[in-house]
């Protein structure tokens, strides 16, 4: 009987653990659920990513992704009277609100200011053509060219012009050193560095090849330069590592001009002078990007020399082409053609060898090239030499009929997550996870958080604050007719996005 009795205890034990266990385990990883009624149990595909949208708090911070995005428009949707929540649809969890409606047309990429913990300002590529607006900046001597770079203030959502007269500004950065780092999205490109931005106002080149700058009183500007020894191209993407390197791709479509000319190549700059201070510098001076030299990314389809089409993934190396004729000697010497590098993004929470950059090559959806994203590993940042095979790169996200054209990218802090946007009308954001200990190289899987209501835009210059729970992006060139101008220009709306969260699971 004592026996029995001792048996029946243990049994009810080890029951007691067992659901224990169970419970633990279920809220670690959400259940699989059994199919659906009428889903196709054959189609174990859909079935997990349906899994994947009804667990999304769990593994990407956000509940309630969107299944559709948002449905298109037509004239001019864009009004005064709107609310940020008019702007874009928006998983569940998320909010919007309006950072500032005066912003200039085509506010496009940004870089946060002083730093991304506690930012006070946005500073904004402008992406407009090079345009004489037909009167004089307030000195009275200098002709108003078109806004490029743009200081917004968090705190009243007022705007600055920081500096004038450039084509199509669309990559920005602030470097290590405390500078901002502005480039031009055309096939004669070039880079420019300023020194304390926010009191900088209304600079102006006067002459973008020769890259003569003055200030609002025409007097040469000491507080902007021309970055000659950075590469020629149209910028977007772009990844400042504390040394001064710079990896950067170029915007372009194969067969431009020429047919079977290669698409645009990755670049990478290596100062003369790598930099091993840490803080602000106190003149351009100092800037690693004064003097240097630049190399295209050539990947080899054997473990030797041998390059080509078809190689786009895999083992390479750099390759020694000329800053003003980077993408003429690029095509020339076989450095690796892309579908429009866009976006280029320096992964700062990776810890394995060198450095980890992300980039996304847009495609053309009409002609079902849905574009990627593609990730390499430079384990040599410093080390640019034909023979020695420093960088791999491959596939991370492969787009589809929902997913297509992405543009600009970003990396989630504390999380990995990477955030993909899209060049569409009504574009979409999509968060991907990380790969994880799967046989692949690819993300986990995605979800779709935002999409943009207005058709005439397109979602651009995402950006999360370093603790990821807050995200800014711009609703870039709408179709405007009914909202004033300012600064005798047309204007976009930037946006805040909050209600993320940082899931204990998501945590690095």
């Amino acid at each position: 009987m004592m026996i029995r009795i001792r048996k029946q205890i243990v049994n009810k034990w080890s029951l007691a653990v067992a659901k224990a266990s169970l419970a633990a385990a279920m809220l670690v990883v959400p259940a699989v659920a059994a199919h659906a009624e009428g889903e196709d149990s054959r189609d174990f595909g859909s079935h997990v990513e349906k899994v994947l949208r009804n667990s999304s708090m769990h593994w990407f911070g956000v509940q309630g992704p969107l299944d559709a995005s948002a449905p298109a428009t037509t004239g001019n949707y864009r009004t005064p009277s709107q609310s940020a929540a008019d702007q874009v649809l928006l998983a569940n969890s998320l909010k919007a609100e309006y950072v500032t409606r005066i912003a200039a047309n085509a506010a496009d990429m940004f870089a946060f200011w002083p730093n991304d913990d506690a930012p006070t300002h946005l500073i904004f590529c402008i992406e407009g053509g090079r345009q004489d607006l037909g009167t004089f900046l307030p000195g009275g001597s200098v002709r108003k060219f078109n806004p490029s770079v743009q200081s917004v203030k968090l705190s009243d959502g007022s705007v600055q012009t920081i500096l004038r007269g450039m084509t199509a500004c669309d990559g920005i950065r602030r470097t290590p050193w405390q500078t901002i780092l502005a480039t031009e999205e055309t096939s004669t490109g070039g880079a420019y560095e300023i020194i304390n931005p926010l009191e900088q106002r209304n600079h102006t080149i006067t002459d973008r090849a020769l890259g003569s700058i003055v200030d609002e009183n025409g007097l040469p500007s000491l507080a902007i330069v021309k970055r000659t020894a950075l590469p020629t191209m149209a910028w977007e993407g772009i990844a400042v590592l504390p040394t001064g390197v710079v990896i950067a791709g170029d915007e372009l479509r194969p067969g431009t001009g020429t047919p079977d000319v290669d698409g645009g190549a990755i670049f990478k700059f290596v100062p003369a002078v790598p930099r091993t201070a840490q803080g602000p510098i106190s003149s351009l001076s100092e800037s690693p990007l004064a003097s240097g030299n630049v190399y295209a990314l050539r990947i080899s389809c054997t473990t030797g020399v041998q390059f080509g089409q078809g190689c786009e993934v895999g083992r390479g190396a750099w390759i020694a082409v000329g800053a003003a004729t980077a993408r003429a000697d690029a095509n020339r010497l076989g450095a690796t053609g892309y579908y429009r590098p866009e976006d280029l993004e320096w992964d700062e929470e990776f810890t394995g060898e060198g450095v980890r950059f992300c980039w996304t090559n847009t495609g053309e959806s009409d002609i079902a090239n849905y574009g990627e994203v593609l990730c390499g590993i430079d384990r040599a940042p410093l080390i640019a030499d034909p023979a020695q095979q420093t960088v791999t790169v491959n596939r991370f996200v492969e787009g589809d009929e929902d997913l297509n054209q992405p543009d600009n990218f970003a990396f989630q802090p504390k999380t990995g997550i990477h955030y993909v946007i899209e060049d569409n009308p009504n574009g979409d954001v999509f968060a991907c996870l990380p790969d994880g200990a799967d046989r692949d190289l690819k993300t986990d899987g995605c979800i779709k958080i935002l999409s943009v209501k207005d058709s005439s835009a397109e979602p651009s210059g995402f950006k999360f604050t370093a603790d990821g729970k807050t995200a800014y992006l711009s609703i870039q060139h709408t179709n405007d007719g009914l909202m004033p101008l300012y600064d005798d220009y047309r204007t976009d709306d930037i946006i805040k996005i909050t209600g993320f969260k940082i899931h204990p699971r998501l945590k690095r």
